[in-house]
C-alpha cells in the first residue's frame, strides 16, 4: 500500500510541476481570444507547438507570465527545473535565433518526462536550447551571463522528500546563490508556484501538497539578496482554498498560484 502511495505521489509530483495541469478539454481560450493581442501571440499561435502544449495555453497565460518578466528577443533565459519542456520551447522562440535557452533537468524529471522530452528536441527542433542534464546541486553557471531565470511550479520542489529516495534533496539557498551569480546585475528570477495557506510548514506544503507558502518562499529568495521587484495576479484563483493537493482532481489546473518577479540589484 505504502509503495502504491509512494508511487502516485512522485507521478503526481512530475506531472504536476511540467504540466502543471492535463490537457484542458473545455474550449477556455475564448476569453483569452478576446483580450488584445501580444507580442507573444505569434509564438503561442505557432502550428509547430505540440497540440498538449496549446491546450494548456488558456489555464497558465504565458503570454502574460513572459510579458511580466520582460522576456524578449536575444536573451539568454534559464527554464530550471523545466520538465517536458512547455516553457522552455516557448522561451525558445520568444528568445530567437539570436538568443539562447538553457534547459535544466535532474535526473528524476529525465526519466519521468523521457517522451516528451524526446518529441520536445527530435532533428535539433529547438536550436537555441542547451540542454543541463544535471542535478541542481551540481549546476554549474557561468557568472553574470543571464538575463532571466524561470523557476516554474517547482520551488516547492526543494521541500519534496519521498521515503523511496525518488527524488534527490536540493540545498535550496546554495541553489538560489547559483541563480543568482549567473543572472547580470538587474537580471530577474521569474517565480510561479502553487500557494498554501500562509503559515503552512514546509514539510506540508512542499512535500504534502506540493505547494509553497509564497512569504516563506519571498523570504528565502531575498535572503540570498534578491530584492522583489512585483507581483502579477493573472494565475490567482480566489475559490482555491489552498488546503488541497495542486494534483486533486476537482483542482488541478485551477490552484491559487502566485507570480513573483525578484531582481538582481545592479
Amino acid at each position: 500500500m505504502l509503495r502504491n502511495f509512494l508511487i502516485f505521489s512522485v507521478a503526481a509530483l512530475l506531472l504536476g510541476c511540467d504540466s502543471g495541469e492535463p490537457a484542458d478539454p473545455q474550449p477556455e481560450a475564448t476569453a483569452a481570444e478576446s483580450e488584445p493581442a501580444t507580442p507573444y501571440a505569434s509564438v503561442l499561435a505557432n502550428s509547430s507547438r505540440p497540440e498538449a502544449d496549446r491546450e494548456r495555453d488558456a489555464r497558465r497565460r504565458p503570454d502574460a507570465v513572459l510579458g511580466f518578466f520582460a522576456i524578449g528577443p536575444g536573451m539568454t533565459v534559464l527554464d530550471m527545473l523545466a520538465g517536458g519542456g512547455y516553457y522552455t520551447e516557448i522561451l525558445s522562440r520568444v528568445v530567437g535565433d539570436d538568443g539562447v535557452v538553457y534547459s535544466q533537468n535532474n535526473k528524476a524529471y529525465r526519466d519521468y518526462a523521457a517522451d516528451q522530452i524526446a518529441e520536445r528536441y527530435v532533428e535539433h527542433r529547438l536550436g537555441n536550447v542547451v540542454r543541463l542534464d544535471v542535478e541542481v546541486n551540481e549546476l554549474v553557471l557561468v557568472p553574470g551571463e543571464l538575463d532571466v531565470a524561470l523557476l516554474v511550479l517547482a520551488y516547492h520542489d526543494l521541500y519534496w522528500k519521498p521515503d523511496d529516495g525518488s527524488w534527490p534533496d536540493i540545498d535550496g539557498p546554495a541553489m538560489l546563490r547559483t541563480i543568482y551569480d549567473g543572472l547580470k546585475p538587474g537580471g530577474i528570477l521569474g517565480v510561479v508556484d502553487h500557494a498554501a495557506v500562509p503559515g503552512t510548514p514546509n514539510e506540508i506544503a512542499g512535500h504534502e501538497l506540493h505547494r509553497i507558502d509564497e512569504l516563506t518562499a519571498r523570504a528565502e529568495i531575498e535572503s540570498v539578496g534578491f530584492v522583489l521587484d512585483g507581483e502579477l495576479d493573472a494565475l490567482r484563483n480566489p475559490d482555491d482554498d489552498r488546503t488541497k493537493p495542486m494534483f486533486a482532481p476537482e483542482i488541478r489546473g485551477s490552484t491559487d498560484r502566485f507570480i513573483y518577479r525578484f531582481r538582481k540589484p545592479n
